[in-house]
């Protein structure tokens, strides 16, 4: 592992600094499955620190059911959905009492009502494995569908509930133009009173070739690639000074085996994801995808959308 801890601005980055970030509002996706509660309860915890209310969304799905069932059928969705949400906000509360929920039964399906409901600034919270889930180490389809297609942040909740507390957020650096996203990362690390770890790999696989023309040796790649992850480290502590910003480059063969393993030891990853088109829709990358269905603490994955688009206090 090559390790920095000095701030080195150097000349990697010439654009303007972002300014902090407002964390959106907090909206979770719900069904009747145990990693739902779980996320429910995760989400309430998030929307309290950030000085939110907690919208709980059940999308039932009804406008596409109606086309294949009865009436009675539908109706009978619909109430199960209206306890189900009861039975979710009382758990909230019970745990939260100050907090205040807000619930929402959709007649959409799961993505698209949870995307609805998370608007264009709000935060979405889902489990891990719904009901349709076939294994734990799997992430659901709907958490997957709102990944690779949502214009706002979505946090996949995992790990066990009552894992210790780390004090540390690890945002995953891939370059430079990473530098708006982890603003985010730095506000989620700020409003926890934690420390926020840059971490960025150096796949040995992907020089293989390219290293003998480009840079003397792989060393040299790593070492530039730690001055660009120390610059970005810098520009975050300009806009939170009162945050502990660390940066780490480590190298291996595998990205997402190196996140997978540094996700035991923090309490939020958090990572921009790049999408790309596959079949007929937008698809989340490698990299992203397996540590969304493996990670072993919740998992944020901020669209480039969000900041771009997104307003900064």
């Amino acid at each position: 592992m090559v390790q920095a801890s000095g701030p080195s601005l150097g000349g990697a980055m010439t654009s303007t600094t972002p300014g902090p970030v407002d964390l959106g509002a907090v909206v979770v996706g719900v069904d009747a499955s145990a990693p739902a509660l779980t996320a429910a309860l995760w989400a309430a915890e998030e929307a309290d620190r950030r000085g939110r209310s907690l919208h709980v969304v059940h999308a039932a799905d009804t406008d596409h059911r109606m086309l294949h069932a009865g009436v009675e059928a539908v109706q009978a969705i619909r109430e199960a959905g209206h306890d189900l949400l009861v039975d979710t906000a009382e758990a909230v509360g019970d745990r939260h009492p100050g907090l205040t929920v807000t619930k929402e039964l959709s007649s959409l399906d799961p993505v698209s009502g949870i995307r609805a409901a998370a608007g264009e600034r709000g935060t979405i919270v889902v489990g891990s494995r719904g009901l349709g889930g076939f294994g734990a180490l799997m992430l659901g389809s709907v958490g997957l569908g709102l990944a690779a297609r949502t214009e706002v942040p979505v946090i996949v909740v995992r790990g066990e509930p009552d894992r210790p507390v780390t004090g540390v957020i690890t945002a995953a650096v891939q370059g430079a133009s990473d530098l708006d996203w982890l603003m985010l990362a730095a506000a989620e690390a700020q409003i926890r009173k934690a420390s926020l770890r840059l971490l960025s790999v150096c796949n040995v696989l992907a020089q293989v070739g390219a290293v003998a023309t480009m840079l003397d040796s792989l060393g040299e790649v790593a070492e530039q690639q730690v001055h660009e992850v120390s610059a970005m480290a810098a520009r975050i502590r300009q806009v939170y000074p009162h945050l502990t910003v660390t940066h780490h480059v480590e190298t291996g063969t595998s990205v997402p085996g190196i996140l997978v393993e540094a996700s035991k030891h923090t309490d939020l990853m958090v990572l921009g994801t790049r999408r790309h088109l596959l079949g007929l829709g937008p698809a989340l990358g490698r990299v992203s995808h397996a540590v969304l269905h493996h990670g072993h603490c919740p998992i944020e994955i901020v669209p480039p959308e969000y900041m771009d688009t997104g307003d900064q206090s």
